[in-house]
């Protein structure tokens, strides 16, 4: 590898990773810690990542050298900026909680997770869990006309779905965008559950529903959900159930990360093939007619998905050449306002359509089902900065943005006496890797719909326990 092709800023904002990351690491007990880690390692992947992983001359032929060190300054001033922001926010938002420390590293350190009334709650929670799960399937099922081998075991045939939908949405596509989510919340929740339970008829219940619930997502061409839904559960068994020094646990998980590369390496160069069971199957019968026949590709192996450094640096030369204005914030607005369904606001503003127009993307046909353009493009969560404000105050505002998402995981932790919370936390954690493509609700949606419930429960608790109380004082009377 040769680095001299990079710029200086290149290393700059590498090492600057470094000493935020040692200083995330020491305060891993104080709740914000861990997800500081995760949004540094996000970083690190998605820009430092593509600009090592991806062919880094071809972006200095197409993009150029200036939009390229650009870029890297503005991961540079991100990085900076987030580590400056995410301790104060963090006091800011937790006051109530700084006393208390991490449960995650908690349950990690000690053997806390196993106490009778952790694992009750852990039963209580896997129960409800599972009445949700089923009423969720029985709907899928009514929809795919009972499409078993779709739903449960697209490695049979074709994978079925039942919450598909136009890009723009419309009537009820928001109801069923929704128990999309939900479904990712679910298979992700029982991944978690079948790691850290040990009554063996929980732990039954969960790995079951998991060998039936991940191959839909396995076999999907959507590489964010694969791990939305799978990585919560490896990691909680690795860190949570795995005894051994963190070195053995790393090691586990660098196994993890090889296959993973690999199965995004081969769902990338199909994913346009149809369903990749389907490919699967074409491949097995392929195997015999290909024996002794060896195709040399130098990018075979790689499933180049990394691109938001690129993303970023195309992001300048638009700049530069004046052929892209921010909208100074309006693209965060039509994020938001994607929690109102289309079907009662028929003109929502769209997300990302300005600039996938600018990547040379859009169509003729502004009133089809795809909304004038016919590929989304994630900017990354710097690049999103960047297109909302510009090229100095974009990154700030990105950094802002996942500070306070640190903080909103930091409660969590910090409030992780409830399995169900930390359930949502490790989710989340999860989920911010997904977003280091674009800071979304489209990403965030089964954490929201999570939280939602999580709420709702906390609510019929102490409506209940009122319900106790007065009863008690009335017989006293």
């Amino acid at each position: 590898m040769d680095l001299s092709i990079y710029p200086l800023s290149f290393f700059l904002s590498a090492a600057a990773l470094v000493p935020c990351a040692i200083y995330a690491w020491n305060h891993r007990r104080m709740g914000w810690g861990l997800p500081m880690l995760m949004v540094l390692a996000t970083t690190a992947v998605w820009y430092h990542g593509d600009g090592l992983y991806n062919n880094y001359e071809n972006y200095r032929v197409i993009i150029g050298d200036a939009a390229l060190s650009a870029g890297w300054w503005q991961v540079l001033l991100f990085i900076v900026t987030f580590a400056v922001l995410v301790r104060p926010i963090h006091r800011w938002m937790n006051q109530r909680f700084l006393k208390r420390r991490s449960h995650l590293m908690l349950y990690a350190e000690t053997s806390k997770l196993s106490r009778r009334s952790v694992q009750s709650q852990i039963d209580q929670l896997a129960m409800a869990m599972l009445t949700a799960w089923l009423a969720l399937m029985a709907i899928a099922l009514i929809r795919v006309e009972f499409n078993f081998t779709g739903l449960f075991a697209p490695y049979l045939g074709d994978r079925a779905s039942p919450w598909g939908r136009g890009r723009l949405g419309g009537g009820f596509s928001a109801l069923l965008s929704m128990a999309g989510y939900i479904q990712i919340l679910m298979a992700a929740g029982f991944g978690v559950l079948a790691a850290v339970s040990h009554n063996p008829k929980t732990r039954g219940i969960a790995i079951t529903v998991c060998c039936l619930a991940f191959p839909y997502y396995l076999l999907d061409r959507t590489r964010n959900t694969m791990l939305a839904t799978m990585l919560p559960g490896i990691l909680a068994w690795v860190f949570l159930r795995v005894k051994g020094s963190y070195l053995k646990k790393g090691a586990i998980l660098f196994v993890f990360f090889m296959a993973t590369n690999s199965w995004f390496a081969f769902v990338g160069e199909n994913r346009g093939s149809g369903p990749i069971s389907r490919t699967i199957r074409s491949e097995m019968d392929k195997e015999d007619e290909a024996e002794g026949e060896e195709e040399e590709e130098e990018e075979g192996s790689k499933h180049e998905g990394l691109s938001m450094f690129s993303e970023l640096g195309y992001l300048n030369l638009f700049l530069d050449e004046g052929t892209y204005d921010p909208p100074w914030g309006m693209r965060y607005y039509a994020e938001l306002a994607n929690v109102i369904p289309r079907g009662l606001w028929e003109n929502k503003p769209t997300i990302g359509v300005d600039y996938a127009i600018a990547r040379g993307f859009g169509t003729d046909d502004k009133d089809d089902a795809g909304g004038g353009i016919n590929a989304s493009i994630a900017t990354g969560m710097i690049g999103q900065g960047v297109v909302n404000f510009g090229r100095y105050l974009g990154p700030m505002a990105a950094a802002l943005l996942m500070a306070l998402w640190v903080a909103i995981l930091a409660r969590q932790d910090l409030r992780g006496n409830d399995p169900a919370r930390l359930l949502l936390c490790g989710i989340g954690m999860i989920l911010t890797f997904n977003i280091g493509r674009d800071i979304t609700l489209l990403v965030l949606y089964p954490f929201l719909f999570g939280w939602l419930l999580i709420l709702a429960l906390d609510f019929s608790k102490s409506q209940k326990q009122e319900a106790r109380g007065s009863k008690r004082v009335r017989g006293g009377r």
